[in-house]
Protein backbone atom coordinates (compact mmCIF):
# COMPACT_ATOMS: atom_id res chain seq x y z
CA UNK A 1 0.00 0.00 0.00
CA UNK A 2 1.28 3.65 -0.87
CA UNK A 3 2.32 5.28 2.41
CA UNK A 4 1.98 9.13 3.05
CA UNK A 5 3.29 11.80 5.39
CA UNK A 6 3.42 14.97 5.69
CA UNK A 7 5.38 17.78 3.98
CA UNK A 8 6.69 20.67 6.26
CA UNK A 9 9.95 22.35 6.19
CA UNK A 10 9.89 21.36 8.68
CA UNK A 11 6.94 19.62 8.40
CA UNK A 12 7.93 17.53 11.10
CA UNK A 13 5.67 14.97 9.93
CA UNK A 14 6.21 18.57 6.75
CA UNK A 15 5.29 18.15 5.28
CA UNK A 16 6.15 16.07 2.29
CA UNK A 17 5.09 12.66 1.89
CA UNK A 18 5.94 9.01 3.66
CA UNK A 19 7.72 6.60 1.70
CA UNK A 20 8.00 2.75 1.95
CA UNK A 21 10.74 0.69 3.05
CA UNK A 22 12.43 -0.20 5.91
CA UNK A 23 14.56 1.76 8.48
CA UNK A 24 18.05 1.57 7.66
CA UNK A 25 20.60 2.74 10.80
CA UNK A 26 23.60 4.09 9.42
CA UNK A 27 25.32 1.30 9.57
CA UNK A 28 23.91 -0.31 6.83
CA UNK A 29 23.93 0.91 2.93
CA UNK A 30 26.16 4.03 4.26
CA UNK A 31 28.08 6.11 1.37
CA UNK A 32 31.41 6.84 1.14
CA UNK A 33 32.86 4.17 -0.65
CA UNK A 34 34.49 4.63 -4.37
CA UNK A 35 32.68 3.51 -7.66
CA UNK A 36 29.34 3.77 -5.14
CA UNK A 37 26.67 6.51 -4.23
CA UNK A 38 24.10 5.82 -1.97
CA UNK A 39 20.64 7.64 -2.02
CA UNK A 40 18.86 8.25 1.31
CA UNK A 41 15.41 9.48 0.37
CA UNK A 42 11.30 8.64 1.64
CA UNK A 43 10.23 8.96 -2.36
CA UNK A 44 12.27 5.91 -4.11
CA UNK A 45 9.98 3.33 -2.77
CA UNK A 46 6.54 4.73 -4.31
CA UNK A 47 5.13 3.50 -7.70
CA UNK A 48 4.82 6.99 -8.82
CA UNK A 49 7.98 8.01 -8.00
CA UNK A 50 9.42 5.27 -10.00
CA UNK A 51 9.54 6.80 -13.52
CA UNK A 52 11.32 9.62 -11.84
CA UNK A 53 13.94 7.77 -10.24
CA UNK A 54 14.55 5.58 -13.80
CA UNK A 55 14.88 8.83 -15.66
CA UNK A 56 17.30 10.35 -13.42
CA UNK A 57 19.98 7.42 -12.55
CA UNK A 58 19.19 7.16 -16.87
CA UNK A 59 20.92 10.56 -16.79
CA UNK A 60 23.45 9.85 -14.33
CA UNK A 61 24.63 6.92 -16.12
CA UNK A 62 25.16 8.82 -19.25
CA UNK A 63 27.51 11.14 -17.39
CA UNK A 64 29.29 8.09 -14.75
CA UNK A 65 28.68 4.80 -16.22
CA UNK A 66 31.23 3.19 -13.66
CA UNK A 67 29.53 4.70 -10.70
CA UNK A 68 26.77 2.49 -8.93
CA UNK A 69 23.54 4.42 -7.77
CA UNK A 70 22.00 2.50 -4.47
CA UNK A 71 18.81 4.51 -3.54
CA UNK A 72 17.26 3.51 0.16
CA UNK A 73 13.69 4.56 0.66
CA UNK A 74 13.21 5.40 4.54
CA UNK A 75 10.10 5.28 5.86
CA UNK A 76 9.14 9.17 6.55
CA UNK A 77 7.81 8.65 10.56
CA UNK A 78 11.92 7.63 11.12
CA UNK A 79 13.46 9.76 8.59
CA UNK A 80 15.19 12.39 10.24
CA UNK A 81 15.62 10.36 13.84
CA UNK A 82 17.75 8.06 11.64
CA UNK A 83 19.77 10.76 9.57
CA UNK A 84 20.32 12.48 12.81
CA UNK A 85 22.18 9.06 13.84
CA UNK A 86 24.17 8.81 10.41
CA UNK A 87 25.17 12.57 10.90
CA UNK A 88 26.08 11.51 14.45
CA UNK A 89 28.81 8.80 13.37
CA UNK A 90 30.01 10.86 10.59
CA UNK A 91 28.69 8.04 8.13
CA UNK A 92 25.48 7.50 5.93
CA UNK A 93 24.59 8.86 2.41
CA UNK A 94 26.24 10.05 -0.21
CA UNK A 95 23.24 11.79 -0.99
CA UNK A 96 20.34 13.07 1.23
CA UNK A 97 16.70 14.27 0.50
CA UNK A 98 15.22 16.87 2.78
CA UNK A 99 12.15 18.91 3.26
CA UNK A 100 13.02 22.49 2.15
CA UNK A 101 13.38 25.09 5.13
CA UNK A 102 13.72 24.41 9.05
CA UNK A 103 14.88 20.19 8.58
CA UNK A 104 18.17 21.48 6.12
CA UNK A 105 18.87 23.96 7.70
CA UNK A 106 19.61 22.64 10.77
CA UNK A 107 21.35 20.28 9.47
CA UNK A 108 24.07 22.17 7.08
CA UNK A 109 27.05 21.23 8.70
CA UNK A 110 26.65 17.73 7.74
CA UNK A 111 26.40 18.70 4.10
CA UNK A 112 28.59 20.26 1.38
CA UNK A 113 27.76 23.62 0.21
CA UNK A 114 26.69 22.75 -3.88
CA UNK A 115 26.69 26.59 -5.32
CA UNK A 116 29.81 26.00 -7.81
CA UNK A 117 28.13 22.47 -8.93
CA UNK A 118 25.01 23.53 -9.58
CA UNK A 119 25.40 26.96 -10.65
CA UNK A 120 24.26 26.19 -14.54
CA UNK A 121 20.43 24.93 -12.88
CA UNK A 122 20.27 28.29 -11.33
CA UNK A 123 17.81 30.08 -13.85
CA UNK A 124 15.92 26.68 -14.97
CA UNK A 125 14.67 25.75 -11.11
CA UNK A 126 13.04 27.92 -8.73
CA UNK A 127 12.87 27.64 -4.81
CA UNK A 128 16.20 27.90 -3.88
CA UNK A 129 15.97 29.94 -1.05
CA UNK A 130 14.09 26.64 1.30
CA UNK A 131 17.92 24.73 0.92
CA UNK A 132 19.78 28.11 1.27
CA UNK A 133 21.39 29.14 4.40
CA UNK A 134 23.94 32.71 5.17
CA UNK A 135 23.98 32.26 1.21
CA UNK A 136 25.11 29.10 0.44
CA UNK A 137 23.11 26.10 -1.58
CA UNK A 138 22.96 23.15 0.12
CA UNK A 139 20.21 21.48 -1.97
CA UNK A 140 18.85 21.09 -5.36
CA UNK A 141 15.09 21.58 -5.26
CA UNK A 142 12.73 19.28 -6.87
CA UNK A 143 9.32 20.26 -6.09
CA UNK A 144 8.00 23.64 -5.31
CA UNK A 145 5.83 23.22 -2.13
CA UNK A 146 3.08 25.62 -1.11
CA UNK A 147 -0.58 25.65 0.52
CA UNK A 148 -3.31 26.42 -1.78
CA UNK A 149 -7.09 26.70 -0.41
CA UNK A 150 -8.75 24.52 -2.29
CA UNK A 151 -12.92 23.93 -2.32
CA UNK A 152 -15.62 21.72 -3.65
CA UNK A 153 -17.73 23.36 -6.26
CA UNK A 154 -19.86 20.92 -6.03
CA UNK A 155 -20.66 21.37 -2.46
CA UNK A 156 -20.78 25.24 -3.37
CA UNK A 157 -23.85 24.83 -5.71
CA UNK A 158 -26.08 22.69 -2.78
CA UNK A 159 -25.05 25.71 -0.74
CA UNK A 160 -26.56 28.12 -3.38
CA UNK A 161 -23.18 29.55 -3.64
CA UNK A 162 -21.10 30.77 -7.13
CA UNK A 163 -18.44 28.26 -7.34
CA UNK A 164 -17.08 30.83 -9.91
CA UNK A 165 -16.85 33.48 -6.98
CA UNK A 166 -15.32 32.44 -3.97
CA UNK A 167 -15.57 34.66 -0.69
CA UNK A 168 -12.33 37.06 -0.98
CA UNK A 169 -12.65 39.04 2.59
CA UNK A 170 -13.17 36.63 6.02
CA UNK A 171 -16.57 37.82 6.78
CA UNK A 172 -17.64 36.86 3.64
CA UNK A 173 -16.04 33.57 4.09
CA UNK A 174 -18.13 32.91 7.48
CA UNK A 175 -21.37 33.82 5.72
CA UNK A 176 -20.29 30.91 3.12
CA UNK A 177 -19.28 28.52 5.63
CA UNK A 178 -22.86 29.10 7.45
CA UNK A 179 -24.74 28.14 4.07
CA UNK A 180 -22.44 25.25 3.64
CA UNK A 181 -23.21 23.97 6.92
CA UNK A 182 -26.69 24.46 6.12
CA UNK A 183 -26.15 22.39 3.15
CA UNK A 184 -24.98 19.52 5.74
CA UNK A 185 -20.94 19.94 5.50
CA UNK A 186 -18.19 21.02 7.35
CA UNK A 187 -16.67 24.26 5.71
CA UNK A 188 -12.96 23.52 6.77
CA UNK A 189 -10.99 20.06 6.50
CA UNK A 190 -8.68 19.52 9.25
CA UNK A 191 -6.31 17.09 10.69
CA UNK A 192 -3.74 18.35 13.46
CA UNK A 193 -3.17 14.99 14.76
CA UNK A 194 0.50 15.92 14.44
CA UNK A 195 0.06 19.67 14.94
CA UNK A 196 1.13 20.48 11.47
CA UNK A 197 -2.21 21.62 10.71
CA UNK A 198 -1.50 25.13 11.98
CA UNK A 199 1.27 25.38 9.95
CA UNK A 200 -0.66 24.85 6.55
CA UNK A 201 -3.21 27.78 8.67
CA UNK A 202 -0.32 30.17 9.01
CA UNK A 203 1.25 30.20 5.19
CA UNK A 204 -2.31 29.89 3.51
CA UNK A 205 -4.11 32.39 5.58
CA UNK A 206 -1.43 35.12 6.64
CA UNK A 207 -1.20 36.82 3.70
CA UNK A 208 -4.33 37.91 4.25
CA UNK A 209 -3.75 39.03 7.36
CA UNK A 210 -0.39 40.42 7.78
CA UNK A 211 0.51 43.78 6.18
CA UNK A 212 3.72 43.02 3.35
CA UNK A 213 6.04 44.81 5.97
CA UNK A 214 4.82 42.31 8.62
CA UNK A 215 5.44 39.60 6.03
CA UNK A 216 8.68 40.33 4.77
CA UNK A 217 9.97 41.00 7.97
CA UNK A 218 8.47 37.44 9.30
CA UNK A 219 10.52 36.23 6.00
CA UNK A 220 13.92 38.22 7.09
CA UNK A 221 13.87 36.90 10.50
CA UNK A 222 12.67 40.23 12.08
CA UNK A 223 9.56 38.58 13.53
CA UNK A 224 6.79 40.31 16.20
CA UNK A 225 5.05 37.96 18.11
CA UNK A 226 3.43 40.70 19.70
CA UNK A 227 2.00 42.22 16.27
CA UNK A 228 -2.04 42.37 16.63
CA UNK A 229 -1.93 40.93 13.04
CA UNK A 230 0.01 37.97 14.35
CA UNK A 231 -2.08 37.11 16.74
CA UNK A 232 -5.29 37.63 14.36
CA UNK A 233 -3.75 34.49 12.98
CA UNK A 234 -3.85 32.68 15.69
CA UNK A 235 -7.64 33.76 17.14
CA UNK A 236 -8.65 32.56 13.52
CA UNK A 237 -7.80 29.20 14.05
CA UNK A 238 -9.53 29.16 17.89
CA UNK A 239 -12.28 30.95 16.18
CA UNK A 240 -12.79 28.58 13.71
CA UNK A 241 -12.82 25.85 15.98
CA UNK A 242 -15.15 27.36 18.43
CA UNK A 243 -17.72 28.29 15.66
CA UNK A 244 -17.58 24.56 14.39
CA UNK A 245 -15.81 25.88 11.30
CA UNK A 246 -13.73 22.52 11.31
CA UNK A 247 -14.56 18.60 11.08
CA UNK A 248 -15.45 17.37 14.63
CA UNK A 249 -12.41 15.77 16.30
CA UNK A 250 -9.73 17.80 14.39
CA UNK A 251 -7.22 17.50 17.14
CA UNK A 252 -7.39 13.32 16.45
CA UNK A 253 -7.50 13.57 12.92
CA UNK A 254 -4.40 12.83 10.70
CA UNK A 255 -3.44 15.04 8.14
CA UNK A 256 -2.82 12.17 5.99
CA UNK A 257 -4.66 10.84 4.70
CA UNK A 258 -7.81 11.31 7.20
CA UNK A 259 -8.44 15.25 6.76
CA UNK A 260 -8.17 15.06 2.94
CA UNK A 261 -10.45 12.15 2.33
CA UNK A 262 -12.89 14.14 4.32
CA UNK A 263 -12.38 16.71 1.11
CA UNK A 264 -12.62 14.53 -1.40
CA UNK A 265 -15.33 12.68 0.22
CA UNK A 266 -17.66 15.96 0.39
CA UNK A 267 -17.74 16.09 4.20
CA UNK A 268 -16.16 19.17 4.17
CA UNK A 269 -15.97 21.91 1.12
CA UNK A 270 -12.60 23.39 2.11
CA UNK A 271 -8.87 21.84 2.74
CA UNK A 272 -5.63 23.65 2.67
CA UNK A 273 -3.85 20.92 0.89
CA UNK A 274 -0.38 20.91 -1.11
CA UNK A 275 1.29 21.84 -4.86
CA UNK A 276 2.38 18.64 -4.69
CA UNK A 277 2.88 15.81 -4.60
CA UNK A 278 0.12 14.68 -2.05
CA UNK A 279 -2.68 16.07 -0.62
CA UNK A 280 -3.01 18.03 -3.66
CA UNK A 281 -4.65 18.74 -6.92
CA UNK A 282 -3.98 15.22 -8.95
CA UNK A 283 -5.13 13.01 -6.23
CA UNK A 284 -8.12 15.62 -5.57
CA UNK A 285 -9.05 15.59 -9.52
CA UNK A 286 -9.64 11.85 -9.04
CA UNK A 287 -12.62 11.96 -6.93
CA UNK A 288 -14.32 15.35 -7.31
CA UNK A 289 -13.02 15.79 -10.99
CA UNK A 290 -11.01 18.44 -12.69
CA UNK A 291 -14.04 20.82 -13.49
CA UNK A 292 -15.21 20.57 -9.64
CA UNK A 293 -12.04 21.62 -8.14
CA UNK A 294 -11.47 24.95 -6.91
CA UNK A 295 -8.63 26.69 -6.08
CA UNK A 296 -9.24 30.53 -4.01
CA UNK A 297 -7.08 33.14 -2.65
CA UNK A 298 -7.34 33.48 1.25
CA UNK A 299 -9.95 35.73 2.15
CA UNK A 300 -8.80 39.33 3.42
CA UNK A 301 -8.85 39.48 7.31
CA UNK A 302 -6.94 43.28 6.91
CA UNK A 303 -8.08 45.80 5.20
CA UNK A 304 -5.50 46.74 2.32
CA UNK A 305 -3.48 43.38 2.19
CA UNK A 306 -3.07 41.15 -0.97
CA UNK A 307 -3.33 37.70 -0.64
CA UNK A 308 -0.51 35.43 -2.35
CA UNK A 309 0.22 32.00 -2.99
CA UNK A 310 2.71 30.78 -0.20
CA UNK A 311 5.30 28.44 -1.63
CA UNK A 312 8.85 27.70 -1.53
CA UNK A 313 11.31 24.51 -2.44
CA UNK A 314 9.24 21.40 -1.17
CA UNK A 315 11.75 18.96 -1.07
CA UNK A 316 15.40 18.32 -2.70
CA UNK A 317 18.38 16.41 -2.81
CA UNK A 318 21.83 17.19 -1.38
CA UNK A 319 25.14 16.07 -0.61
CA UNK A 320 26.68 14.78 2.93
CA UNK A 321 29.94 15.97 3.48
CA UNK A 322 31.53 12.70 4.50
CA UNK A 323 31.29 11.68 0.24
CA UNK A 324 34.02 10.99 -1.73
CA UNK A 325 33.98 12.83 -4.44
CA UNK A 326 31.32 15.42 -4.14
CA UNK A 327 31.44 16.21 -7.76
CA UNK A 328 30.07 12.85 -8.75
CA UNK A 329 27.68 13.03 -5.77
CA UNK A 330 26.36 16.90 -7.13
CA UNK A 331 26.17 15.43 -10.61
CA UNK A 332 23.90 12.80 -9.39
CA UNK A 333 21.54 15.72 -7.97
CA UNK A 334 22.06 17.59 -11.03
CA UNK A 335 20.40 13.91 -12.65
CA UNK A 336 17.49 14.12 -10.13
CA UNK A 337 16.84 17.64 -10.99
CA UNK A 338 17.16 17.00 -14.57
CA UNK A 339 14.11 18.45 -17.08
CA UNK A 340 13.68 15.12 -17.74
CA UNK A 341 13.65 13.20 -14.63
CA UNK A 342 10.88 16.36 -13.44
CA UNK A 343 8.80 15.90 -16.34
CA UNK A 344 7.94 12.36 -15.26
CA UNK A 345 8.18 13.32 -11.53
CA UNK A 346 5.22 15.66 -12.75
CA UNK A 347 3.46 13.44 -15.22
CA UNK A 348 3.19 10.38 -12.97
CA UNK A 349 2.64 12.13 -9.46
CA UNK A 350 1.69 15.39 -9.93
CA UNK A 351 4.19 17.37 -8.27
CA UNK A 352 4.93 20.83 -9.09
CA UNK A 353 8.53 20.12 -10.26
CA UNK A 354 11.11 22.85 -9.37
CA UNK A 355 11.70 23.08 -13.28
CA UNK A 356 9.70 26.21 -14.80
CA UNK A 357 10.13 24.83 -18.08
CA UNK A 358 7.83 22.11 -17.51
CA UNK A 359 4.20 22.55 -19.00
CA UNK A 360 1.66 22.01 -16.72
CA UNK A 361 -1.47 23.13 -19.40
CA UNK A 362 -2.67 19.79 -19.41
CA UNK A 363 -3.58 18.81 -15.79
CA UNK A 364 -6.71 20.90 -15.50
CA UNK A 365 -8.09 24.37 -13.99
CA UNK A 366 -7.00 24.04 -10.34
CA UNK A 367 -2.72 23.10 -11.50
CA UNK A 368 -3.18 25.96 -13.95
CA UNK A 369 -4.53 28.43 -10.87
CA UNK A 370 -1.55 27.09 -8.80
CA UNK A 371 1.24 27.60 -11.57
CA UNK A 372 -0.36 31.13 -12.80
CA UNK A 373 0.07 32.18 -8.79
CA UNK A 374 3.77 31.14 -8.56
CA UNK A 375 5.20 34.28 -10.04
CA UNK A 376 3.59 36.30 -7.22
CA UNK A 377 4.25 34.21 -4.56
CA UNK A 378 5.78 34.58 -1.84
CA UNK A 379 7.75 32.31 0.63
CA UNK A 380 5.57 30.16 3.12
CA UNK A 381 5.66 31.95 6.67
CA UNK A 382 6.20 28.46 8.97
CA UNK A 383 9.57 27.59 6.63
CA UNK A 384 10.96 30.41 8.19
CA UNK A 385 10.94 28.88 11.47
CA UNK A 386 13.25 26.19 12.82
CA UNK A 387 11.93 22.65 13.43
CA UNK A 388 12.06 23.27 17.37
CA UNK A 389 9.38 25.96 17.00
CA UNK A 390 7.49 24.22 14.80
CA UNK A 391 7.46 21.83 16.74
CA UNK A 392 6.00 23.86 19.72
CA UNK A 393 3.42 25.55 17.83
CA UNK A 394 1.81 21.95 16.57
CA UNK A 395 1.71 21.19 20.25
CA UNK A 396 0.27 24.91 20.92
CA UNK A 397 -1.98 24.26 18.33
CA UNK A 398 -4.07 21.53 19.84
CA UNK A 399 -3.82 22.92 22.98
CA UNK A 400 -5.49 26.18 21.61
CA UNK A 401 -8.17 24.18 19.54
CA UNK A 402 -8.62 22.32 22.94
CA UNK A 403 -9.16 25.45 24.69
CA UNK A 404 -6.40 24.58 27.21
CA UNK A 405 -3.87 27.80 26.81
CA UNK A 406 -4.88 31.55 25.14
CA UNK A 407 -3.15 32.60 22.15
CA UNK A 408 -1.09 35.43 24.40
CA UNK A 409 0.10 32.84 26.12
CA UNK A 410 1.17 30.75 22.21
CA UNK A 411 2.59 33.68 20.81
CA UNK A 412 4.68 34.29 24.07
CA UNK A 413 6.06 30.93 24.17
CA UNK A 414 6.19 31.07 20.26
CA UNK A 415 8.74 34.48 20.29
CA UNK A 416 10.79 32.80 23.28
CA UNK A 417 11.50 29.81 21.40
CA UNK A 418 12.09 31.58 17.89
CA UNK A 419 14.65 34.17 20.02
CA UNK A 420 16.70 31.37 21.14
CA UNK A 421 16.74 30.12 17.93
Amino acid sequence: MKKRAIWSAALVVGLAMAGCGSATGPGSSSGGSEGKLVVWDWKSGEASAAPYIDRAKADFAKKHPDVTVEFVAQPFDQYYTLLGAAIQSGKGPDVILFNGGGQIRDRVDALAPLDEYLAEDKQRLAGWDAFTKDGRIYAGPVTLQGHPIYYNKALYESAGLDPASPATTWSEFVADCAAIARAGAKCFALGNKEGVGIQFWLSSLASGVLTAQEYDDWIAGKRDWSSPNVKRVFQLWQEAGEAGLNNDGANSTAMFNDSFALFQSGKAAHVIGLMSDVGHWKDFNEFLTADKLGVMDAPVVTAGTTPSLPYDGGIGYGVARWTKDPKVAADLVRSLTSTDALKAFYAEAGAIAADTTIDVSQGGPAVATIVSEIKGGKPALHVALSSKTLDLMGRLSQQLLGGSVTVDEVVKQLAASDQAG
